[in-house]
Parts: C-alpha cells; sequence; structure tokens
C-alpha cells in the first residue's frame, strides 16, 4: 500500500480581487466578502469560482508499507507557492496513489490554478505516458484511472444527485467526522489568525478519507477482515503516538464509538 489522502483548505484569493474590482483601498477582510458578495448576487452561494480560492492549508496522510504518517505541509507561515510545491514533489517523489474526497471537483482544479499562477512543475503528475509508457492507462488526470481516487466520485457512481458529504459518511461509518469546525468556518478563522486550528482541520479530514478508503478496499476485497483492523490499528497508534490535542480528541471520539 503506497497512497496518499490529502486535502486543501481555502480562502477568498484577495490579491485577485482587489486588482479585477478594482478594491485597493479596502481591507483583506472586505476584499474577500466583497468577492463573496458578489458571487452570491449572481448565483446565489457565496461559494467563489475555484481560480479564485487561495490555498491556505495542505494536508496528507501518507501510507506506504512501513509507515503511516499524517501533518501539513510546510511551516503555518509557509508560502502559498511552497506548500503547493510540496505537494507536487511529493508525487514525484513517491508516485503515490492520490485518495481524495472531491477531489476532481474542487481540490484538484485548485491545485491546478495554484500552481499555474505560481509557476510549479509537475512533469510525473501531468504525465499520461509521455514520460512513463504506464501513465497512458494509469494516470493521475483521467477520471477513470485509479491513480487518483476521488472516493466521493466513485462511491457515487459518478453520479451528482448520489454525491454525500465525507462528513456523514465518515459518522455512517463509525468515524468521528469533523469535531467542530467546517469548510465555511475557514475564511472566519484565518481572519482571526487561526491557521493553526485550520490545519489542524484539515489533518482531520484526511483521516476521515483515508478510513473511508479502507472500508472501501475491504468492500473490493483488496482487505481482508484482519489487514482491515491491522490498518486500523496502525492508524490508532499513529495518532496516539503522535500525542496532539487535535489527533487525541479525533482519537478519543473514534473509540467511544
Amino acid at each position: 500500500m503506497n497512497c496518499f489522502a490529502f486535502d486543501i483548505e481555502t480562502v477568498p484569493d484577495v490579491e485577485f480581487g482587489k486588482q479585477m474590482w478594482d478594491l485597493q483601498d479596502l481591507s483583506e477582510k472586505d476584499i474577500g466578502n466583497t468577492m463573496m458578495f458578489k458571487q452570491k448576487q449572481k448565483t446565489n452561494s457565496e461559494f467563489l469560482p475555484l481560480h479564485q480560492h487561495r490555498i491556505v492549508a495542505i494536508s496528507v496522510a501518507l501510507r506506504t508499507e512501513e509507515t503511516f504518517k499524517v501533518w501539513s505541509l510546510g511551516d503555518p507561515d509557509a508560502t502559498e507557492r511552497e506548500i503547493v510545491q510540496r505537494f507536487f514533489d511529493g508525487i514525484e517523489r513517491y508516485t503515490p496513489d492520490l485518495l481524495s474526497w472531491n477531489g476532481v471537483g474542487f481540490d484538484l482544479p485548485v491545485l491546478h490554478y495554484r500552481a499555474l499562477k505560481h509557476g510549479v512543475q509537475a512533469q510525473k503528475y501531468w504525465d499520461v505516458g509521455k514520460l512513463d509508457n504506464n501513465f497512458r492507462y494509469n494516470n493521475y488526470l483521467s477520471r477513470y484511472h485509479a491513480r487518483h481516487i476521488d472516493l466521493m466520485d466513485v462511491l457515487s457512481g459518478y453520479q451528482p444527485r448520489a454525491r454525500a458529504s465525507l462528513d456523514q459518511i465518515s459518522i455512517m461509518l463509525g468515524f468521528p467526522g469533523k469535531l467542530g469546525m467546517s469548510g465555511d468556518k475557514v475564511w472566519p478563522c484565518w481572519l482571526n489568525g487561526g491557521i493553526n486550528e485550520i490545519r489542524n482541520y484539515c489533518e482531520t479530514d484526511v483521516i476521515n478519507t483515508f478510513l473511508v478508503y479502507l472500508k472501501y478496499e475491504f468492500m473490493r476485497g483488496n482487505l481482508s477482515e484482519a489487514a482491515l483492523n491491522n490498518e486500523f490499528d496502525v492508524v490508532r497508534n499513529t495518532l496516539a503516538k503522535e500525542n496532539h490535542i487535535h489527533l487525541n480528541e479525533y482519537l478519543n471520539a473514534w473509540n467511544q464509538d
């Protein structure tokens, strides 16, 4: 098993908003809120177009044959370019199977736009067979290939009306789901200097994603019941060993179910 569950957290790209709508004299908060207000007028939703998002956190759960690890890329004050570069560097280094929840619909397109903005190169990620012939038949970009598994996409049968939230599926399967934080709280949390809280939230989301993936692999017959329980133990032992407050909270909630 060599897989890389990932999740991103974003805020409005206020630099874009400032230039696009000539909002030079407004604060970061007012620019972001103006962008969302304009979007709500247009679509009745404050959710911005994907190219208007700025990535402030990328968290990953990496499972190799030897280890399991959960962390957020870069330091809390790392630039967006640095954390995006680190994400694609991980793909270059490990060539893992990527795991996400709605990665096709959100995370990867946002990563594409931000990599484009910052000049981040990622040859292996973009390869469809030119560099490695095996990537013709299994690459990161094709929706129905297995090198990236968007669990929401696959489990819904690629049907929009069948999609579910990661939170609800996690809870359905006996995992903690989201613990007091959600995507709509990231912007106000960011404005209040809560980057560490955002990173912690993102990390628990990738744990949820990885645990759902394990149940998916069991359903497919790729893990026996004994192997599944062993993987659960690996995750539990890792979280306990890390001994971080947010991971302990997640572990305690999981063990109570």
